[in-house]
């Protein structure tokens, strides 16, 4: 009999996304969906085991061990330098990271440039390859608001609709790179279960395709 699959799924809306998908291949679990305090939810008949976990953390558990596979923002995943496999697109979740500030601002080389974000590793990594010397504001909370206070030039965080950039008279002005929901795999846990891990990729690309004809199609790595 297979073992237990364990599977950490991101705390929120693009975990429960990507729990549909799941369920739809065949990797369901029912009582996760049951109104408690349980942490960890197991299907003796799927042999899987899935356990919410915040978002940030989900790396984390699949990097360790403790989850065989997980699902996580490209953001986090470039943010973190996580040392695990990316299995596939998603295709949920999809957003950019991007520089943004007031609308007509010139991102200048001659002097340091005040740079606000939750996110200081892909920052930093994108401006060196600009060129461009930098000082990282860490924040953790209304990104937005620091160049409102002048407390920063630009931010770099996540923009979906640019709603509350508009709405604050911001705006993007460079995209760093498009971020949606990856799958990824334990390094040492797939060598052991490596054509599940594989099935389940090629369920998920399948599904993914089928809700979104027409829009291009990333497929499984080969690792």
């Amino acid at each position: 009999m297979a073992e237990y699959l364990n599977i950490a799924l991101p705390k929120g809306r693009l975990g429960e996304r990507a729990y549909a998908m799941l369920d739809g291949i065949g990797f369901g679990c029912p009582s996760i969906l049951e109104q408690n305090r349980k942490l960890i939810f197991e299907n003796t008949e799927n042999r899987v085991r899935y356990f919410w976990v915040k978002p940030s953390d989900v790396a984390v558990y699949v990097e360790r061990g403790a989850a065989d596979v997980g699902i996580v923002g490209k953001d986090i995943l470039l943010e973190q330098n996580a040392e695990v496999y990316e299995l596939l697109d998603l295709g949920i979740g999809v957003c950019r990271m991007a520089v943004a500030g007031f609308r007509g601002t010139r991102i200048s080389t001659d002097r340091t440039l005040r740079v606000a974000t939750k996110y200081p590793n892909i920052a930093r990594e994108y401006f060196r390859s600009q060129s461009i010397e930098i000082e990282i504001i860490q924040l953790h909370g209304s990104i937005e608001i620091a160049p409102i206070l002048h407390m920063s030039d630009v931010i770099v965080d996540i923009v979906e609709t640019g709603t509350t950039l508009r709405e604050n008279n911001l705006e993007p002005l460079e995209t760093i790179v498009p971020i949606s929901a990856r799958l990824i795999a334990n390094k040492a846990s797939y060598q052991f279960n490596r054509e599940r891990m594989l099935e389940m990729c090629r369920r998920m690309d399948a599904l993914r395709n089928e809700r979104k004809e027409g829009v291009g199609r990333d497929s499984t790595v080969s690792i």
